[in-house]
């Protein structure tokens, strides 16, 4: 399988995705687009095709009319699933206008309620593993490799968005893209607090819990350092069922830790 292509920013989010990804806000309905028989058994004969197909050669694949052929293949070009242009059929010459072709977009489909990042997590340990250095435990590794694709990835969203000055109250409007995304559910507990409802890495966090919600924080620590978040930090805040890390300013977060001895 080919590797995935290189990250994109999201303006809107102020976050960066895989390009040519489904965004998880439609993944739902990328599903529902092949619940029609019809619609999936026509988008599964265009994966196998390996090259472009018409709107003739998907309609006879199924039985159904060109029109109808039509009609279900922009809806898959719609939720993402499809791309389509105008070229000729390979190995024929057609005078006139070409047909319009279709091919899949590459984008992979996951859905999981609550959300689970668990290739993201695969993927910072590769890092590690391909950057251990001799002075350095492999969970050290880990830390450093996760804290570097925050970083990465903040500085992309700063350099697409060009946000200025980000105190702790913008800097933290500005994070809820990446946290929605990443499906960490954040709640705005107070102006310059965010609580995480949801931990995008269970179960293997509860498997590992020093080691992922180590890499957890400095994911999200390096988010902020390469966002240029001023006055917010990412720290343990563990709670049953939530995430492991809570995001505050420096100076409200003491005050939400429970006093000694409880």
């Amino acid at each position: 399988m080919a590797s995935d292509p290189p990250p994109q920013a999201d303006p809107a989010a102020g976050t960066i995705r895989p390009a040519g990804a489904i965004d998880p806000a439609y993944a739902i309905d990328s599903v529902s687009a092949l619940s029609e028989d019809s619609r999936r058994r026509m988008f599964a004969f265009i994966r196998r095709a390996r090259r472009p197909v018409t709107r003739d050669e998907a309609a006879a694949s199924v039985g159904i009319s060109r029109k109808l052929a039509a009609f279900h293949l922009d809806k898959l070009v719609d939720t993402g699933l499809l791309r389509a242009h105008y070229a000729s059929p390979e190995g024929t010459r057609k005078v006139g206008r070409q047909p319009k072709v279709y091919e899949p977009t590459g984008a992979q489909i996951t859905v999981n309620i609550p959300d689970r990042r668990h290739e993201l997590l695969a993927d910072l340990l590769l890092d590690a593993v391909l950057s251990e250095r001799a002075d350095e435990t492999a969970a050290q590794a880990a830390m450093r490799a996760a804290r570097q694709r925050g970083r990465e990835m903040g500085e992309a969203a700063r350099h697409e968005t060009r946000p200025g000055r980000l105190g702790p109250e913008r800097g933290l409007t500005t994070c809820e893209g990446l946290l929605e995304q990443y499906g960490y559910e954040p709640v705005r507990e107070a102006p310059t607090r965010i609580r995480l409802r949801n931990c995008p890495f269970h179960p293997l966090a509860a498997k590992a819990p020093e080691l992922v919600c180590g890499m957890n924080q400095a994911f999200l620590s390096g988010y902020l350092d390469g966002l240029e978040v001023g006055g917010v930090r990412a720290v343990p805040a563990p709670e049953p069922g939530e995430c492991c890390v809570r995001l505050g300013s420096d100076g409200g977060e003491q005050a939400t830790q429970p006093p000694p001895g409880h």
